[in-house]
């Protein structure tokens, strides 16, 4: 694996004692193995990207940190404390949120109802707040305020999923495939959202995407996933530039998706 100082979209931090620390973990599925020893780090105040095919283990990378599955081996560190064998409830009180892949919105309950749920965790003082912040984001869930989840679109769905994860107020926000079923309009407003977090809130965020180049153009770094393996790691510029990457994820005018 490789890094390289280079270029970046969002502002550039200092690295130190990671943030978030992933450690030879190895995840099973009964006796198939799913994750086969990962090592990885995000480091406060940094947007860091996961890409891979289907199947290759980012979503079970990404439930795993979040405490379900377990790991069978390894260990899971977040500004040095040991979180391996933590519940998830406990893991969100440490201020980590997941935005899941399928989005997986209370779809009976409106977006307001929605938005609170996010909301339980956090200081009821600062609730007119991160809602406000999050109608900045995306005002189109202003305007649907009143709908139920299941009713809005699957881009309005997307944007709900991450307001309510951002209404518990995280330090460490994990994303899962935000953009998977959008059209590009709407991914470019979810990814601008992201960056706008990143860049105004210095929120750090754990990416896992397969549209590999709106991910790495975003990242201040990325790692490649290839069957339950971490095979390459760099800066988004640098892995952008990999003719392996490109070969495996940017063909096919995938680039101007």
């Amino acid at each position: 694996m490789s890094a390289v100082n280079a270029e970046s979209t969002v502002p550039a931090v200092d690295p130190a004692v990671p943030f978030l620390s992933v450690r030879g973990v190895k995840t099973y599925y009964g006796r198939v193995i799913a994750l086969k020893g990962i090592d990885l780090d995000v480091h406060e105040g940094e947007i860091v990207t996961l890409i891979g095919a289907n199947g290759a283990g980012k979503s079970t990378l990404m439930m795993t940190i979040f405490g379900s599955p377990r790991p069978r081996e390894g260990r899971i560190l977040f500004e040095g404390r040991d979180i391996t064998g933590l519940p998830t409830h406990e893991i969100a009180k440490l201020r980590i949120a997941q935005a899941p892949e399928g989005r997986r919105i209370f779809g009976r309950m409106t977006v307001m109802e929605n938005l609170q749920m996010g909301a339980t965790i956090a200081p009821p003082s600062h609730f007119a707040d991160d809602l406000e912040r999050v109608f900045h984001l995306f005002p189109r869930l202003k305007e649907r305020i009143n709908q139920r989840g299941g009713t809005l679109s699957g881009g309005e769905q997307q944007m709900l999923a991450i307001g309510r994860a951002l209404m518990s107020r995280p330090r460490l926000l994990l994303l899962d495939e935000p953009s998977l079923g959008l059209a590009p309009l709407l991914v470019r407003q979810i990814f601008s959202a992201i960056r706008e977090l990143n860049a105004r809130e210095k929120l750090t965020v754990f990416l896992v995407e397969q549209n590999a180049f709106h991910a790495l153009k975003l990242a201040h770094r990325g790692y490649v996933m290839i069957n339950g393996r971490i095979t390459l790691s760099g800066t988004g510029r640098e892995l952008l530039q990999r003719p392996e990457v490109r070969a495996a994820y940017l063909e096919g005018g995938r680039q101007q998706t």
